[in-house]
């Protein structure tokens, strides 16, 4: 049930009724038509934006419009207030029975909230994809959990969603992460570690260098780097790969793909993306222009193997094979690409870091090249995290060398604290993260404000059970619900029935975020009531002596808690039944 999509049908149902009594235009196009929350409550429950829309193409006044639409509504028993606002919107005001409604809706339908606007479309959402070269760090933990949310959330309307890691085990930093380990190697053999500069210094490759003793004793000692280079790269690599796991499992981050980049050299597949360019006239040899700005000094002009990107929106053509002959870093991402393309996605979604903003417009031009425009790449960029506590700079313990890692945070926060606010910015603003503030209870923690919501709403039932009163969800939604007719009743009734509208929202603008805000929302609502209940005894949840009421009133509760539980399912985070 989204209450939104109904009254939009009949709106648009009234609209096409006019049209056909010669009163409108025969043909006009509906689709910008809109039902939304008024900005201003006052104003009504929604409002439509019909009337402006549709006067260009009507050839009449937008009021004109709309008091025809405000005539042709008259008598929808769900309509109870109709008014014509400034230039031609139309705010509607709904009976007290369509917000009790909402509240039977929720309880006799568990699947209250998911949408359809996806079936049949399959989506990759590839994320985190940090490089194997040691423990991910704070700013991957908030691209994890970006991905995974949003990856929840476009599950939630309906798409089919595959998650994805692209393992960055092609360049050189994996052979300089196979010299770091091969030194902690050398040092567990007894010999004096040499960590030159350039070479990963952190102390999780003692481990490492201790695990490749165990298997090759000192067999590995003083050989040319050639002797041992490709089998400590791929050791050290598998090794990173499960602490990576591990990181990803204790944040409660599944993946579904696990995709090499190393796979793709020697595969043909590279070659096979680049000759697709070519085909479609989009490869070519060039030199390009100077850097704008300053030139490096060791800049010079070469002709290289360029792809053609400007015909697809980017500001310069990109080189792809460099003067000697190798691939730049840009070919295999465009083979990957290509390969998610021939997978057969709908659409392809890439969660990058902030400092990966350079590589947006080359990234859409080669699938749109690829695809030829039939699959959208969406990518989002993940601003940076700054770790704080009692609004000061928190430094924690750098076991990595050089940065606090995701482990370091959730084992100082928890994961679903972690993973809450992660999601209350979005994500391309920075983000701090207090560590004072997301442990304290208090409004002014959203993670602490919905779970005390959620635990509040078990109370009631636990009241309602040594009450004797039966509460069981089929119960609830047969109830008398006429008797919530109080205004702060029927404000948490209207939060709850956003809920839909907000996940299909969410999921067409890739904005898992706003799931965090709209639960903030009804939390805020749902104390509100709570805390009037304290003055006016005919507010609270529980009646004495009346199990009729007790039950309407315990059935707008549990609706709540139903959508509280169905977000925070989205988010990651497991609803809290008592806070301690």
């Amino acid at each position: 049930m989204n209450l939104f999509a109904e009254i939009r049908l009949l709106i648009l149902d009234r609209l096409a009724a006019l049209a056909a009594e010669g009163r409108l235009p025969l043909g006009l196009p509906f689709d910008a038509v809109t039902v939304e929350p008024p900005r201003d409550a006052g104003h009504g429950d929604m409002a439509t934006n019909a009337a402006m829309v549709l006067a260009r193409p009507a050839g009449l006044p937008p009021r004109e419009i709309a008091a025809l639409l405000a005539g042709a509504l008259e008598g929808e028993p769900r309509i109870a207030g109709i008014q014509i606002a400034g230039p031609g919107f139309l705010n509607l005001r709904l009976a007290p029975a369509v917000w009790q409604g909402v509240v039977r809706a929720v309880l006799a339908d568990r699947d209250y909230g998911r949408s359809a606007i996806g079936a049949g479309l399959r989506v990759n959402v590839e994320f985190v994809s940090a490089n194997p070269t040691g423990p991910m760090h704070v700013g991957h933990a908030r691209g994890a959990v970006f991905g995974d949310a949003l990856a929840s959330l476009l599950e939630h309307a309906g798409y089919e969603v595959t998650r994805e890691y692209y393992i960055n085990d092609g360049g050189a930093q994996v052979d300089v992460l196979a010299r770091s380990a091969y030194e902690r190697y050398r040092e567990a053999c007894g010999e004096a570690p040499e960590i030159a500069e350039g070479l990963y210094p952190g102390e999780y490759l003692i481990e490492v260098g201790e695990a490749l003793k165990q298997r090759h004793g000192d067999a590995l000692l003083h050989k040319d780097e050639a002797h041992w280079l490709d089998e400590v790269r791929a050791f050290a690599t598998g090794r990173m790969m499960a602490m990576i796991r591990a990181d990803l499992a204790m944040l409660g981050v599944r993946m579904d793909v696990y995709s090499s980049e190393k796979a793709l050299y020697g595969s043909g597949r590279i070659e096979a993306a680049i000759e697709r360019l070519r085909g479609l006239g989009l490869i070519y040899e060039g030199v390009l222009e100077p850097p704008k700005g300053k030139t490096p000094e060791d800049w010079e002009p070469r002709v290289q193997t360029l792809f053609r990107s400007t015909a697809h929106g980017d500001d310069v053509d990109r080189p792809v094979k460099k003067s000697d002959g190798s691939w730049t870093y840009f070919a295999p991402d465009i083979a990957y690409h290509w390969d998610k393309v021939e997978r057969g996605y709908d659409q392809l979604i890439d969660v990058f870091g902030a400092d990966h903003g350079g590589y947006v417009k080359r990234m859409k031009a080669a699938v749109a090249a690829l695809s030829e425009g039939r699959v959208p790449l969406d990518i989002k960029l993940i601003q940076l995290v700054k770790l704080m506590k009692d609004g000061e700079p928190f430094k924690m313990s750098k076991r990595a060398g050089n940065f606090v890692t995701l482990r370091d945070v959730v084992e100082q926060a928890g994961a679903d604290v972690t993973r809450f606010v992660m999601l209350t910015r979005k994500n391309d603003a920075p983000l701090e993260f207090d560590f004072a503030r997301v442990l304290e209870q208090s409004r002014e923690n959203p993670v602490f404000y919905v779970h005390y919501a959620h635990a509040r709403v078990m109370s009631v039932l636990r009241r309602a059970a040594e009450a004797g009163i039966a509460a069981d969800d089929a119960t609830l939604a047969a109830a008398d619900l006429a008797r919530l007719s109080h205004e702060a009743e029927l404000k948490v009734a209207r939060r709850i029935a956003e809920w839909p509208r907000e996940v299909e929202i969410a999921a067409r603008g890739n904005e898992p975020h706003r799931i965090a805000f709209y639960l903030y929302e009804l939390a805020s609502d749902f104390h509100g009531l709570w805390n009037r209940g304290h003055d006016e005894t005919a507010l609270r949840f529980v009646q004495e002596g009346d199990p009729a009421t007790s039950q309407a009133k315990i059935a707008l509760a549990r609706a709540v808690s139903v959508v509280i539980s169905s977000a925070l399912g989205i988010l990651g985070v497991t609803p809290v039944h008592e806070m301690r």
